[in-house]
């Protein structure tokens, strides 16, 4: 049987994409689709949507039971960059709406939870290379500390109410199908936009910044696999270290200018620079790896050419301004 799904915040960077890609896996009428407002022309067109505010815990739980909701992907939350700039929303949209859909859990009105969680948990003391599944977190930001937070709580719901909520910790993720949702790794997508519309790039991080990477069809995939692993491989139910590719802003730019010679950037570290100094630049996810049989796919060039070419009709049509 296929599950019936909710997907919270589906108009977002990550939800977008995989409310199609669900759709496509299990059924376009098996999948709901929410978020606070409409979506594009190509995600409303592919099947059910609701408008839905997840800290509402009434019209969350209306929803569910109207739609008989087996799953929830909760992909609604405030991003680091953004969460900075208004720090208490950003810790109430980030930790009540994982409540509410962790309360309907332990109430048994739906049977799986994914949340996401992010690279932000670590911090400044966080070993900086291989950073392992378990080691020092002391962030340093709000989304850091509410994505600890719901790790925290996503582990002891499941040990205590025996919840099954699955999570991975994304690291900075690329696509070209939707715009930046305000995260200090946004620059990795910026910059395809700028180098084929102006040719020019000025980039709010250090040249040598690195930090873990991911094209969106990898973690798209990851999403789905521990969602689909049987329940007793989930062995880690805080949240699992996830990776691809470590880049810095020039490593990327090298990239680039083997497919556009002219592409020129410069930079000018903002308040976003703090941000990714306090974060790690490689992460070990054999955990992953070991427990549900995590691979990623897409390397720095497979990623570079698919951005080159996704974007190009984007700008042909004068999508760029």
């Amino acid at each position: 049987m296929s599950p019936k799904i909710l997907i919270i915040g589906a108009c977002g960077q990550i939800g977008s994409e995989l409310t199609l890609k669900l759709r496509e896996k299990y059924g376009s009428h098996q999948v709901i689709a929410s978020d606070i407002r409409e979506g594009d022309e190509t995600l409303m067109a592919s099947g059910s949507f609701e408008i839905l505010d997840a800290t509402d815990a009434s019209a969350l739980e209306d929803v569910i039971l109207h739609y008989n909701i087996d799953q929830v992907y909760l992909m609604a939350a405030m991003l680091s960059a953004t969460a900075e700039k208004f720090p208490m929303k950003g810790w109430q949209l980030n930790m009540d709406t994982l409540f509410n859909v962790l309360n309907l859990a332990k109430e048994q009105k739906i049977k799986q939870i994914f949340w996401p969680s992010s690279i932000a948990v670590f911090g400044p003391s966080t070993p900086k290379k291989n950073t392992p599944q378990q080691t020092v977190m002391e962030p340093s930001t709000v989304y850091g500390i509410s994505k600890q937070t719901g790790e925290r709580w996503c582990a002891y719901y499941h040990n205590r109410y025996d919840v099954d909520v699955r999570s991975l910790r994304y690291p900075g993720l690329i696509s070209y199908k939707t715009q930046p949702g305000g995260g200090t790794t946004d620059y990795a997508i910026e910059i395809f936009h700028q180098a084929l519309s102006r040719k020019k790039y000025t980039c709010f991080l250090k040249e040598d910044t690195a930090l873990p990477m991911m094209y969106m069809d990898d973690a798209i995939k990851a999403t789905i696999q521990i969602m689909s692993a049987p329940s007793e491989q989930i062995k880690i139910r805080s949240s699992y270290n996830l990776s691809a590719i470590s880049l810095t802003p020039k490593k990327l730019t090298n990239a680039i200018k083997k497919h556009i010679p002219e592409f020129e950037i410069d930079y000018k570290p903002d308040f976003r620079q703090a941000i990714a100094d306090s974060w790690l630049a490689s992460i070990d996810d054999s955990s992953a790896k070991q427990d549900w049989n995590w691979q990623y796919q897409f390397d720095l060039e497979q990623i570079t050419e698919e951005m080159i070419e996704g974007l190009k009709p984007k700008v042909s049509i004068g999508y760029e301004n």
